[in-house]
Formats: C-alpha cells, structure tokens, sequence
C-alpha cells in the first residue's frame, strides 16, 4: 500500500467515523427530547426508541451548512392507541416537534 493510498485510507475512515459519531449523538439527543416530552404529557412511551427517518443539509443561523436530522417515535395515551411524534434537530437542537402536549383544562362557558 502506497503512502498516498493510506493517507486516502485513513481521511476516509476519519470522516465515516465523525459521521457515525454526530448520527449517534442526534439520535441520544432525539431519545432524550421524546422521553421528556413524553413524560411531561403524561402518555407511554413506546419502543423506548427513536428512529430516524431522513437526513439533509440545511444552512444553520449562523449561515453555515450542516446536517438537518428528523426523527419518529410512537407513544400512546393508554398503552392500545398508537400516535406517532416527530422531531427534527440541526447541530443538536430541537428545531421542529409534533408530538403530545401537557393536557390543558379548560372551562366551557355554556352561557
């Protein structure tokens, strides 16, 4: 193996492993998020598990380009029903979320 082609080698390998690294921090990061929100609604979270479900570049704030992760979990209300949550991170922090809310009660006024 030729010098060259090991240096080639060994760039390869250092950026697929700062891929997997920055892919596996999104997806502890996304575990987190769904858990809390979860936990905050009062509803199971089910499959104790996020999942990713798409990948793009998107410019940040400060006008550099970076990866946009979106992610899916499924919770239920009463452990039958299942819903499914979104969200979506760039360099970590939570940019979009559709999933359950804190329950809110209001007073109808019938009057």
């Amino acid at each position: 193996m030729s010098p060259l082609s090991a240096l080639l080698w060994l760039i390869t390998a250092g950026v697929a492993f700062a891929y997997w690294n920055a892919a596996r921090a999104a997806a502890e990061r996304a575990g987190a998020l769904g858990r809390n929100a979860c936990q905050a609604a009062g509803v199971i979270w089910l499959d104790q598990s996020v999942h990713a479900s798409g990948l793009r570049l998107s410019r940040g704030d400060d006008g550099w380009l970076g990866f946009e992760r979106s992610f899916r979990f499924e919770y239920s209300h009463d452990g039958i029903d299942r819903h499914v949550g979104r969200l979506v991170l760039r360099k970590g922090q939570l940019v979009s979320f559709v999933g359950p809310v804190t329950p809110s009660v209001r007073s109808l006024d019938l009057h």
